[in-house]
């Protein structure tokens, strides 16, 4: 992935996967089983049929003078009859000898007392069901053995299978069809709450650390409570990088300034023209570390601030120009004249000590880089949003690295002979992403810079 994720697998594809072919071994499974006890009962059913023509035909037989008679009855073979025309047969066996039917039908090994035995075999071709049964008939002075057996082709019972089979596949078929939905939305269900922390965290703005107060299910609470300790120690770290820089460039400020006044001091007594170059640039670079402390100091203000923002209304006009009149003498030493245009109030919600300050540093850099005479122009309007515009008449930003100039302690191959910390835009940008906006450079037509810090 882009984000340089290592990933295996879909969760939801796997418990998907997991609860739908799971809800498939059921659908077969169940159509296997209904339709092999559907096949049992049917058969039972056959069966009973066939012992009760058996029976009814062992009934009828009869010993009279030596002599065995039997009438078969009319009910024996009509109870058999099917929608199907099932074709019927049957054996009647005095010992060894047939009396009456089919001599080539299997005849299965019945016991005596008329205990029916139930065999299947294939005869004339066909698959058919065999019921038989034996009894011992006794006269005066003659004992033997009668055998019946009756035997039914299973084309009905067949035909009955394949209804069931179709009805119980339609059947498995629909719940199929069902448990995907209910895996769909089961599945679903048990991501949603995943789903919904991963869009409370990316919808955080990059500053935002604080712990995760939704409600999750009990197996994502060893994560969340991970992801609330790590976010802690890393709110932890920031904090403690941000004092220490706010505090590092406090303690710089002053020390600077006192070795800048004793090295100005110096340059007033000192009569040798190397000397006095070499505290002039002393005195250049203590003015360097000065402002880049100053704008450290600043920066982690801002992102205090930015984790913190607490708005009310302000008027960009007025805000901006306040800001005028206290940076007017400094741009009056140059004779750079500090102009407002507006067209009437331009109110937001908005934390005004943030603006000032993005705007100070905007103001502060064009004042580095204008020549003397010139001119700087803010505008402020608001519509169709409201944004405030800082124009100069210096040189512009290079265009090969205007998309880079906003990045932290960056500055442009024009600024090497100005001094800067490459802070200013950083800070203004980051002013802006916090209320909401954005900064945009470009360079005028004319000539000069352009900075546009939308709200």
């Amino acid at each position: 992935m882009d984000d340089g994720v290592n990933v295996t697998g879909s969760l939801r594809a796997r418990l998907a996967l997991t609860l739908i072919g799971s809800a498939a071994a059921i659908a077969v499974l169940l159509f296997f089983v209904v339709r092999t006890y559907s096949a049992q009962i049917a058969q039972s059913g056959q069966d009973s049929i066939l012992e009760a023509s058996v029976t009814s035909i062992l009934d009828a037989v009869t010993l009279r003078e030596g002599d065995v008679e039997v009438d078969l009855p009319y009910v024996a073979f009509s109870m058999l009859s099917t929608d199907a025309d099932d074709r019927v047969f049957y054996a009647l066996w005095q010992d060894e000898t047939l009396l009456s039917g089919y001599e080539l039908l299997p005849v299965a090994d019945a016991p005596d007392g008329g205990e029916i035995v139930l065999v299947s075999a294939i005869f004339d071709g066909a698959p058919v069901r065999v019921a038989t049964a034996a009894r011992i008939l006794v006269g005066a002075n003659d004992r033997m053995r009668v055998t019946v057996s009756v035997a039914q082709t299973q084309d009905a019972l067949a035909g009955t299978l394949n209804r069931i089979s179709r009805n119980v596949g339609l059947i498995g078929a629909g719940f199929f069809i069902l448990s995907v939905l209910v895996a769909s939305w089961a599945t679903n269900t048990t991501i949603r709450p995943m789903e919904r922390l991963t869009n409370s965290i990316t919808r955080r703005g990059p500053k935002d650390l604080t712990p995760v107060a939704r409600p999750v299910p009990l197996e994502m609470a060893p994560l969340v409570a991970s992801l609330n300790s790590f976010m802690a120690r890393l709110d932890t770290s920031l904090k403690q990088s941000e004092d220490f820089i706010a505090e590092a460039a406090h303690r710089v400020r002053t020390p600077l300034a006192t070795v800048r006044s004793h090295a100005e001091a110096t340059l007033q007594r000192v009569e040798r023209e190397d000397n006095r170059q070499a505290l002039r640039s002393m005195v250049r670079a203590i003015d360097e570390s000065s402002r880049a402390a100053g704008q450290l100091l600043d920066h982690a203000m801002i992102t205090f601030r930015a984790d913190h923002l607490e708005t009310h209304e302000v008027d960009l006009v007025e805000l901006v120009e306040d800001l005028v009149t206290r940076l007017t003498p400094v741009a009056e030493m140059k004779d750079i004249a500090l102009t407002v245009v507006s067209e009437g109030e331009a109110r937001v919600e908005a934390d005004a000590i943030l603006l000032q300050n993005a705007l100070r540093n905007l103001v502060e850099n064009a004042l580095k880089y204008v020549p003397e005479e010139s001119e700087i122009t803010l505008e402020v309007s608001a519509t169709p949003r409201p944004r405030i515009e800082v124009r100069d008449e210096g040189p512009g930003f290079p265009p090969d690295q205007m998309q880079d100039l906003a990045a932290r302690f960056s500055r442009g191959e024009n600024a090497k002979d100005t001094i800067g910390s490459g802070l200013g835009l950083t800070i203004a940008k980051d002013v802006a992403m916090a209320h909401g906006g954005e900064l945009t450079l470009t360079n005028m037509p004319e000539g000069g810079a352009c900075v546009t810090l939308l709200l």
